[in-house]
């Protein structure tokens, strides 16, 4: 298995080496250069395997033995996944009326990304171990991704990890999620602005391949390719829970799986689960920030002139980069015709998909958009028919179930995201009250360290600056192999 960038600029890398990276060398997004298929009795075959077992199996069709041996993947992914809340590391909760929610939130910090993020730093130290390097990991944060990063990655002696989040856009659990670990390696910076604002200067920082080369920089929110392929087990743990498979032989039955999108990382994963031969029916639900939906039902690839803050901050997102992967695999792996709509929209934040790229968009995913009001409307029916609290990314979902009848012959799952604990505004808002993890109470007791990007009038360049400042030194400090904060 090797890999290749969206935009066609690279070929032939290893896993190893996609795992080390961020965006691609050509400003891609690195997808495996094939998309293994699994036939129905593979699949079927997979029923009665836990998630950890199903992450082992997705990830060993991904990675090449002789890089990652199975057996030490099976370690690996056993001791990812030992600290999280619940025995199965997911569930499956079953409500009224077919309401399925998958919750994927019982990491440590309370949100889906712990899945993959603790899955993917294991991975990472086993090959600095192995190397006897270290890496320096820069994470813009739309508010969950940072928080994961840190908790995966702090104390390791392998890598520092650099953090940029948007002040003001995240709520208070996910900000002490980020700002209260005082550990040697972490370094937090909160940006005056949004989270598609952070990803200008990282982009810059990533494109210099002198800086990237020289302190191994390298990236663990989700164009790193090796969290939306451990994303991946989630759709198929869904699809052997829900879509009914055990009942039959031959075709496969269909799944809906209703997915709250920012920057389309899950919808990415699932559409590539899709073409290994699960029969998904996906559906990207967002909040305000509408730009995939505009995408799906009107071609408008476009960028609104600003990021609105929502009741969902972490899909408060206007560029959702992932759905580059998308596009890659709609357009047969086409990278010139990638890396054309891909450099437009970055360039004059637009894009008009043709004709035949808009058919064939529509033919694999539908949308639909939630308001804030609409949002709260859904957490408190939830409430009122199932006594089930929702966070309020969950309920851009299952707002889906409530407003868009369906067959009763297809079933539906709702992705749960994240815990309501972390965002007790929202559902305060709705009227509701959830009883805190003691987590999450002790959070308020702890010491915070972290440093302001402020706002200037050349603000991309300074930030730039600043994060690049702060690598140099960091890395300074280990080259001495000295401690970096006093």
């Amino acid at each position: 298995m090797q890999y290749c960038s969206t935009r066609g600029g690279v070929h032939g890398w290893s896993f190893r080496d996609v795992l080390f990276s961020g965006f691609a060398p050509d400003g891609g997004m690195f997808m495996p250069e094939r998309v293994p298929v699994l036939s129905p009795d593979t699949v079927r075959g997979w029923r009665g395997l836990s998630y950890s077992q199903l992450v082992v199996e997705v990830a060993s069709l991904f990675i090449p033995t002789h890089l990652i041996p199975r057996e030490d993947l099976q370690v690996l992914v056993g001791e990812a996944l030992a600290g999280f809340s619940v025995p199965g590391v997911v569930r499956v909760a079953r409500l009224k009326d077919g309401l399925s929610v998958l919750e994927l939130f019982h990491g440590d910090t309370l949100a889906f990304k712990d899945l993959a993020m603790t899955c993917t730093v294991r991975f990472l130290n086993y090959f600095l171990q192995k190397e006897k390097s270290r890496v320096t990991v820069v994470v813009g944060t739309s508010g969950d991704t940072g928080g994961s990063a840190i908790h995966s990655a702090k104390g390791l002696s392998g890598l520092d990890v650099v953090v940029v989040y948007p002040r003001g856009r995240v709520t208070p659990v996910q900000e002490k999620h980020m700002i209260t670990c005082l550990e040697d390696n972490v370094h937090v910076f909160a940006a005056d602005g949004s989270s598609d604002d952070i990803d200008q200067p990282l982009r810059r920082l990533f494109a210099d391949q002198q800086l990237v080369t020289a302190h191994n920089l390298m990236s663990l929110n989700s164009v790193n390719w090796s969290r939306v392929m451990v994303q991946l087990a989630h759709f198929i743990y869904a699809y052997l829970e829900l879509s009914g498979v055990e009942q039959g032989q031959g075709q496969l039955p269909p799944l809906e799986m209703v997915v709250p999108t920012g920057g389309a990382g899950n919808i990415a994963a699932g559409f590539i689960v899709k073409q290994m031969g699960l029969p998904l029916k996906l559906v990207a639900m967002v909040n305000s920030n509408d730009i995939v939906h505009r995408t799906v039902t009107a071609g408008d690839f476009s960028m609104a002139a600003d990021v609105t803050q929502t009741l969902a901050p972490a899909i408060d997102i206007q560029d959702p980069y992932n759905i580059e992967r998308v596009f890659w695999l709609l357009l047969d792996r086409d990278g010139a015709s990638v890396k054309n709509m891909m450099e437009e929209f970055q360039q004059s934040h637009r894009h008009a998909l043709s004709e035949k790229q808009h058919k064939l968009l529509n033919q694999v995913l539908s949308s639909g958009t939630v308001s804030d009001e609409g949002i709260l409307e859904t957490m408190r029916r939830c409430w009122e028919e199932n006594q089930y609290v929702l966070c309020p990314h969950t309920a851009v979902a299952v707002w889906h179930h409530y407003n868009c009848p369906h067959s009763p012959t297809l079933n539906r799952c709702y992705i749960a995201t994240a815990s309501p604990a972390k965002f007790q505004a929202a559902v305060q808002r709705a009227g509701l009250t959830f009883d805190l993890p003691e987590a999450v109470l002790v959070l308020d007791t702890l010491t915070t360290r972290y440093q302001t990007l402020e706002r200037s009038p050349d603000w991309c360049k300074d930030w730039e600056d600043t994060l690049r400042d702060k690598i140099h030194s960091v890395s300074t400090v280990r080259k001495n192999k000295g401690t970096y904060y006093s």
